[in-house]
C-alpha cells in the first residue's frame, strides 16, 4: 500500500509498505513531509512568512488553519526530471520555488497554502518523508529501504517557524 497520497498532478517520494503500523506512523504528525513547489510569480517574503505562519484553507466546506511550518524560498532552481506534460510557458511570466516542510497532510493541502498567500502552484514535488529523501531517484525508480531509514522527529526538534 501506498503510505500518504500524492494526488495526480503531483510528483516525487511514495513509500510503499505492507505494515498498516508504519503506515499510520508514518502518515502522523511525527514524520516530517518536505515538498518543492513551483509557483507563480515571485514568491515574496512575506508570503513565505504567511506560510510559516499557518494560512486559513479550505477542507471540506469548512475552513482551517495549517499548523506552523518550515518554509523558504530556494534560490536556485531545483534539478528534476523534466514533466511528462508541460505546465506552461516562459511567456506567462516568471516562477519561483519554495520549500514546505509539513507534520500534518490535509487534502491538496500544500497547493492551498501556495494559493492562499497569493502565489499559486504550479509543480509539487514531495523530496523528503522523514529522514527519507527523493534524490537523484528518477520517476518510475524503486529503491528498497529498511524500517530504520524512518526516524521520528523529536519533540524539541518540531518544525518551528523562524
Amino acid at each position: 500500500m501506498a503510505i500518504g497520497r500524492l494526488d495526480e498532478d503531483s510528483e516525487g517520494l511514495l513509500l510503499l509498505t505492507t505494515d498498516g503500523k508504519m503506515s499510520q506512523y508514518i502518515t502522523s504528525q511525527h514524520i516530517e513531509k518536505e515538498y518543492y513547489a513551483q509557483v507563480d510569480g515571485l514568491i515574496t517574503p512575506e508570503a513565505v512568512i504567511r506560510l510559516q505562519q499557518g494560512v486559513e484553507i479550505g477542507i471540506r466546506n469548512d475552513r482551517y488553519v495549517t499548523k506552523p511550518c518550515a518554509a523558504f524560498k530556494l534560490e536556485t532552481v531545483p534539478e528534476f526530471a523534466p514533466r511528462a506534460r508541460k505546465i506552461r510557458d516562459d511567456r506567462h511570466g516568471p516562477t519561483s520555488w519554495v520549500s514546505i516542510t509539513l507534520t500534518e497532510g490535509k487534502n491538496r493541502q500544500v497547493r492551498k497554502m501556495t494559493a492562499a498567500v497569493g502565489f499559486p502552484t504550479l509543480r509539487l514535488i514531495r523530496v523528503r518523508v522523514g529522514t527519507i529523501s527523493l534524490n537523484d531517484l528518477l520517476p518510475g525508480e524503486v529503491k528498497e529501504i529498511s524500517d530504520f531509514a524512518l526516524t521520528p522527529v523529536a519533540p524539541e526538534n518540531i518544525i518551528n517557524p523562524v
